[in-house]
């Protein structure tokens, strides 16, 4: 299947209109008024969306921007860096329908980095049981969407199922993975075997309870996964109640919408996520569908409207 697969201009339009809907209350959340880590629910008849930050991490500017970047442009976005690093946000989504919870990626999980892994505590605050979660779609095998399933004491959602595209699965299960990586996340021995080896183990703790998935299926009533490679070469994105949960396929607030056909040093396969980021960001654009995007600005939620060419990111 193609890039963005099965996400057809009319399913788009179909899912945008089932999406305007009136904001709720925190209705499956005991939270209190202003907390920066629960935002608002949204809801589309009997399906709720509420976003759960999972904290942040930094990465260098190298993993983001590419060196062949104009000079002046990159100038511009390196000054909006701290430093030399960008700093990412952690957006979880989290979806409810009846008795179902589901999560879209388990973010860090607890010692992997100072400022992330909060997922589980967030929920646990919040009323949400780690018990009460029954289903959990894997966008990609990177730490900070899959190392949260698990810890040393066991699976953090004892009675979930993990929905894992099969290409993704084959592609980290695979013996020479270290081979594929990105050269920027090849600096040292040490970094490629704890990613890969840090991906294997979690996905083998999780297989039992693991389904196998493939672009366009659902995964719960009104919530499908879609297909957005290059990121990574299996990633998906959920699509539900009106709007597209992209994970990897858009990283940066500026950089992937600004600048969408400039190589991602950090993707897997940079040829192929431009593509899937020119298709993505022109039907999201047309057809004014709103996204959450994992590392845009908390709560990660917004539309793309064309600018000066290229595309923009705005927050709602």
């Amino acid at each position: 299947m193609s890039a963005i697969g099965s996400l057809s201009r009319r399913d788009l339009l179909n899912l945008a209109a089932a999406g305007a809907t009136t904001a709720l209350p925190a209705a499956i959340l005991s939270t209190r008024s202003g907390w920066a880590n629960v935002a608002e629910v949204t809801r589309s008849g009997d399906l709720e969306i509420v976003v759960v930050s999972d904290g942040h991490f930094f990465l260098p500017t190298g993993f983001l921007l590419t060196n062949e970047a104009p000079p002046t442009e990159a100038a511009s976005l390196l000054a909006a860096a701290q430093g030399q690093r960008f700093q990412l946000p952690l957006n979880i989504a989290l979806i409810r329908k009846g008795a179902e919870i589901l999560l879209v990626d388990a973010g860090y999980g607890p010692g992997a980095v100072d400022t992330a892994g909060k997922l589980a505590s967030t929920l646990e605050q919040a009323g949400i049981p780690l018990a009460s979660i029954t289903k959990v779609v894997v966008t990609h095998a990177h730490p900070d969407h899959l190392w949260g399933v698990s810890d040393d004491g066991g699976l953090t959602f004892p009675n979930a199922t993990f929905y894992v595209g099969s290409a993704e699965w084959d592609y980290w299960m695979g013996q020479d993975v270290a081979k594929t990586l990105p050269d920027v996340l090849k600096a040292s021995q040490q970094a490629s075997d704890r990613i890969v080896l840090g991906a294997q183990k979690r996905l083998t703790r999780v297989k039992d309870r693991t389904v196998m998935i493939k672009p366009g299926q659902d995964v719960m009533s009104g919530v499908r996964v879609v297909s957005t490679p290059g990121h990574t070469p299996g990633h998906l994105s959920v699509e539900a109640a009106g709007r597209l949960i992209t994970g990897d396929a858009l990283t940066h607030p500026l950089i992937s919408f600004q600048h969408a056909g400039w190589r991602v040093p950090v993707d897997h396969e940079p040829d192929r996520a431009i593509v899937t980021r020119q298709r993505l960001l022109d039907r999201l654009a047309t057809d004014r569908m709103q996204i959450i995007g994992t590392h845009l600005p908390f709560p990660g939620m917004g539309f793309v409207e064309r600018k000066d060419g290229g595309y923009r990111f705005v927050a709602t």
